[in-house]
């Protein structure tokens, strides 16, 4: 593999960004392809995965190449020497030991170092999760598969993989995910007429289980309370065929107006957006929804494996806030629900703080008018990201 040193030079710089200002590393090379728009394929690739990978594995590196904290042509070094790629001779190089680096990659290291995440972040999921922490991390530091998820307001699914495969996208079915097709071979989707025409979303399979497990049917108004851009909000218009009213409620407009592109593309008419503006745009709909989803915020510990940096931007004091979020939305939100209606609390987390001990705290302070139905786990270490959600019945 042949390096050059234009493309090195913006993975170290987009490393500073990610590291050093705090940028997402998705924000970051999205605007780094928009600058740089002679990049061909293979150099967006290379640049894509190589950060990536550095960010994926950052702690491991740093520890095994002894880098300082901004050291980033050391990380890109020792990464260079992991994958067994020839160093070239540039000067940035020069003081790297290769042999000393692979006997360090050798050597035995604690689950934090040789998976890479923060002590304290370590140290949670194995009081958490004694069981599978060390299963679960290993997963989440693998790639995400790139998985489509098909519009039933254009298509089916056969009709849509029938379709990619005339494009030359070869795709596979797992059964567990009834509108899943998961691309054999990373690929720019987007560029597609058959996704310019709104016959499929990019959504993980774990977040296809989500709109779903709402046990939706034909011209129910459902509610779906934390929409942001809509991923989820559209799967619900497609299970419904357009039938029935869906409201997407979110405390940010720009992810609103996004989430009705989204719609517009997609085909689905039966989509009302508001902002929530106050706790009056909640007490409007106080007892109005059959159904009501609240996908809440989370640390997002479950989908590391696509976002990488989140376990440097992570930390304790965000924890203890985001779970005070996650009751308030659940004690305030669920009084849009009618008696007898469902809804589903919904996290893209592993960690039982945040999902099955959330819940049965909120259920404990109801004084019995709502109950757990079920709750269902996708473990990262089944294949994809890993996701949490309960259903629960106001009596």
């Amino acid at each position: 593999m042949k390096l050059y040193k234009n493309l090195s030079f913006a993975v170290v710089e987009l490393l500073q960004q990610i590291f050093e200002g705090q940028r997402y590393a998705d924000k970051a090379i999205e605007k780094a392809f928009k600058l740089n728009s002679r990049w061909g394929s293979r150099d967006r690739k290379f640049i894509a995965e190589t950060t990536y990978d550095i960010v994926r594995w950052y702690r491991l590196l740093r520890e095994v190449s002894s880098a300082d904290e901004k050291d980033y042509w050391k990380l890109l070094g020792c990464w260079l020497v992991w994958k067994n790629i020839d160093l070239p001779a540039w000067d940035e190089f020069q003081h790297l030991d290769r042999k000393l680096i692979q006997q360090n990659f050798n050597r035995r290291h604690s689950l934090a170092i040789q998976q890479s995440v923060p002590d304290w972040l370590n140290a949670l999921g194995s009081e958490e999760l004694p069981q599978r922490w060390a299963a679960e991390i290993s997963s989440l530091n693998t790639e995400a598969a790139v998985v489509l998820r098909v519009n039933h307001l254009k298509t089916n699914r056969e009709a849509l993989q029938s379709q990619l495969k005339e494009a030359g996208i070869e795709t596979v079915i797992d059964e567990r995910f009834p509108d899943a097709l998961i691309l054999g071979q990373r690929t720019n989707v987007f560029n597609t007429q058959l996704f310019k025409d709104g016959h499929f979303e990019v959504q993980d399979a774990g977040s296809q289980l989500i709109a779903p497990y709402l046990k939706i049917e034909s011209g129910m108004r459902v509610i779906d309370a934390c929409a942001g851009a809509g991923g989820k909000t559209l799967h619900l218009a497609s299970l419904l065929k357009n039938k029935g009213r869906i409201i997407a409620l979110d405390t940010e407009d720009w992810k609103l107006n996004e989430l009705k592109k989204r719609a517009k593309r997609a085909g689905a008419t039966n989509i009302e957006t508001r902002v929530i503006e106050s706790s009056k745009t909640i007490k409007r709909l106080h007892e109005s929804a059959d159904r009501l989803l609240l996908d809440v915020p989370c640390s997002g510990v479950g989908v590391l494996k696509r976002n990488p940096d989140a376990k440097w931007k992570l930390n304790p004091e965000y924890m203890d806030k985001v779970k005070m979020v996650q009751q308030k939305i659940l004690s305030e939100y669920s009084s849009m629900l009618k008696p007898g209606g469902l809804m589903v609390y919904a996290t893209c987390s592993i960690l039982p703080s945040e999902n099955e001990d959330q819940v049965s705290q909120w259920l404990s302070q109801q004084a019995g008018h709502f109950e757990l139905v079920k709750e269902n786990h996708c473990w990262p270490s089944e294949g994809f990201d890993g996701f949490y959600m309960a259903l629960i019945k106001k009596k």
